[in-house]
C-alpha cells in the first residue's frame, strides 16, 4: 500500500512536470515569451484560471493553448488528486516517521529482532518494552504496520521477514537475539536458515504449530522452540493439579519490572573471590535479602537450591529471587563493589 501510494505521487508529479516543461517550450518558441512569461501562461493555462494572456496569441499559439489545456486538464486533476491524498491520508507525514524509524534502526547494537507482529510477536515486543530491551519488529501487514506507527513505542521495518534483504535491513549483524512467530511454520524455518547464516552467534527462538517442526527448526539452527498450542494446554492441566504453584510462578515472571522477579546472574560478572569457590562465601556475604534459588552449569545441567559447599564457576548462572532493590543490592555485592 506504501509503495502503492509512493509510485502513484512519483507518475502525478511526473505528469505535471512533463506538462511544464512542454507548456514552457511550446510558448517560448511559437510566441517568442521570456521563461518568465512562458512560464506564467503554461501555469494559468494548465489550471485554468482564466487570467488574461501575457501578449495577444497568434494563431499558432491559439492553437498550442487549446491542445495544451486539452492535454493538461486531466493530468492537472489527477496530481491535484494525488497530492491532496498524500496529505489527508498522511502518506507524507508516515514517509517522514518511517524514514526516522530507519534512521534509528541503523544504529542499533545488541537489539532483538521480532519477526511476525501477531498475538504472539506483540507480547513479546511488550515484555521486551517493560524491561527497556532495545527491539525492533518486522511486519508486512499494513493494518499491523499502523499499530506500530501509531503506537511509536516499538521500531519497526514493514517487509517479509523471509527475505535476506529485509532482515539486513533490521541490522541483524548486530543483532544479539531473533524471535520468529510467523503463522506458517515453513516461513519460520526460513527466517531462522536465513539468520543463522547472517548471524552465526545470534540467539534464536522460533514459534512453531506442530510437533514435527520442532526437530527441523532446531535442525536449521533455532535455540529454542515454544509451541503455544501445547504451552497453553499444560498451563491448564497444571491449573488443575497445582493451581496455587502455577499462580504464584506466574506471579514472579510475568509481574512488572519493579515487583517481585527470578533473574539469572553471570558467575562471569562475580569477583574474583567467590569464583572456583564454595557458594557459602556469597550467601555470607548476601544481606540484601534475595535468595539463590538454582545454578546453571555450562552443560546445561541444573542445581536446584544449591548447598553452601557447591563449587561456583565463571561459566555458571545463578537464579535469583528478589525484588528489583534485592537484586540490585546482591549484584553489588557479588561484583566486590
Amino acid at each position: 500500500m506504501k509503495k502503492e501510494s509512493l509510485r502513484a505521487g512519483r507518475i502525478a508529479l511526473a505528469l505535471l512536470f512533463t506538462v511544464l516543461v512542454i507548456g514552457i517550450g511550446g510558448f517560448m518558441i511559437i510566441e517568442r515569451y521570456s521563461f518568465t512569461e512562458a512560464f506564467f501562461m503554461t501555469i494559468i493555462t494548465v489550471a485554468t484560471v482564466g487570467f488574461r494572456e501575457v501578449k495577444p496569441l497568434s494563431p499558432a499559439g491559439m492553437y498550442f493553448t487549446s491542445f495544451l489545456i486539452i492535454f493538461s486538464i486531466g493530468i492537472f486533476a489527477y496530481a491535484v488528486t494525488t497530492l491532496t491524498r498524500y496529505v489527508v491520508e498522511g502518506v507524507f507525514r508516515n514517509y517522514y516517521r518511517d524514514n526516522k524509524v530507519k534512521s534509528k534502526i541503523e544504529k542499533l547494537e545488541n537489539h532483538v529482532v521480532i519477526c511476525g507482529y501477531g498475538r504472539n510477536g506483540k507480547q513479546a515486543a511488550a515484555e521486551l518494552r517493560e524491561h527497556r530491551i532495545p527491539h525492533l519488529v518486522i511486519e508486512k501487514e499494513e493494518p499491523l504496520i499502523e499499530q506500530l506507527r501509531s503506537g511509536g513505542e516499538s521500531l519497526f521495518i514493514q517487509g517479509d521477514a523471509t527475505l535476506d534483504e529485509v532482515l539486513l535491513s533490521a541490522n541483524l549483524p548486530k543483532a544479539s537475539a531473533l524471535v520468529t512467530t510467523l503463522p506458517v511454520d515453513a516461513d519460520n524455518l526460513f527466517v531462522v536458515l536465513t539468520a543463522r547464516q547472517i548471524n552465526p552467534d545470534l540467539k534464536i527462538i522460533s514459534r512453531a504449530s506442530y510437533d514435527q517442526s520442532d526437530m527441523k527448526l532446531k535442525m536449521a539452527g533455532a535455540n529454542n522452540v515454544i509451541m503455544p498450542d501445547k504451552i497453553g494446554g499444560q498451563r491448564m492441566a497444571k491449573l488443575i493439579i497445582h493451581p496455587d504453584v502455577v499462580e504464584f510462578m506466574d506471579f514472579l515472571m510475568l509481574q512488572g519490572v519493579e515487583s517481585a522477579a527470578i533473574e539469572e546472574l553471570s558467575c562471569g560478572d562475580l569477583h574474583g573471590e567467590f569464583v572456583g569457590k564454595p557458594i557459602r562465601l556469597v550467601y555470607q556475604k548476601n544481606d540484601s535479602g534475595s535468595n539463590i534459588v538454582g545454578i546453571r552449569r555450562a552443560d546445561k545441567t541444573f542445581v536446584i537450591n544449591p548447598l553452601p559447599e557447591t563449587i561456583l564457576h565463571d561459566d555458571d548462572k545463578l537464579f535469583v529471587l528478589g525484588t528489583k532493590r534485592q537484586l540490585v543490592r546482591l549484584k553489588k555485592i557479588v561484583a566486590g563493589s
